[in-house]
């Protein structure tokens, strides 16, 4: 059983670089596969340390969206700056109200994202009895190292249920 809170968040904004996801949603492996390219992709051109280089904590987000009926997968910052357009690149907002957290640690970012991502979606969501996710931008965040392990929390928005 997953351990996880529910927590009340201000509204906050992520900067993002992205990929679609060309695999079904439920072909984890492939979907595994496609995000662990795209983080390889993005660390080796220097895209991933241009966002770091601008963001406004040492938090790094691997954030899930559907945007236009397309399964989206961004790398993200909250950042201050104003930061120019560029090709898979968006600003995603991510609304007040309660969140779904799951807290974890791994030994790789990677990891922790895929350890994280399966403890909410697979454990966390369906034992919930008080309330549901109903889509929107979910986010896995890696926060920082310690005792030689990756840390950091899944963020779901989730609705009260009536």
């Amino acid at each position: 059983m997953a351990e996880y809170a529910l927590e009340e968040k201000e509204g906050f904004t992520v900067f993002g670089l992205g990929t679609e996801l060309k695999s079904p949603y439920t072909d984890f492996a492939g979907l595994n596969r496609e995000k662990s390219e795209f983080w390889q992709a993005i660390g080796e051109d220097g895209r991933l340390d241009a966002l770091k280089a601008i963001a406004a904590n040492d938090y790094v987000f691997a954030v899930n969206e559907a945007v236009n009926n397309k399964l989206m997968y961004y790398a993200g910052v909250l950042t201050e700056a104003s930061v120019p357009a560029a090709e898979g690149a968006r600003v995603i907002l991510f609304p007040k109200g309660p969140y779904l957290v799951v807290r974890g640690e791994a030994e790789t970012a990677e990891e922790l994202n895929d350890r994280l991502t399966g403890a909410a979606f697979g454990e966390a969501l369906p034992e919930a009895q008080s309330f549901a996710y109903v889509g929107g931008p979910n986010a896995a965040v890696v926060m920082g190292q310690r005792d030689g392990l990756v840390f950091g929390e899944m963020w779901i928005p989730v609705v009260k249920k009536l």
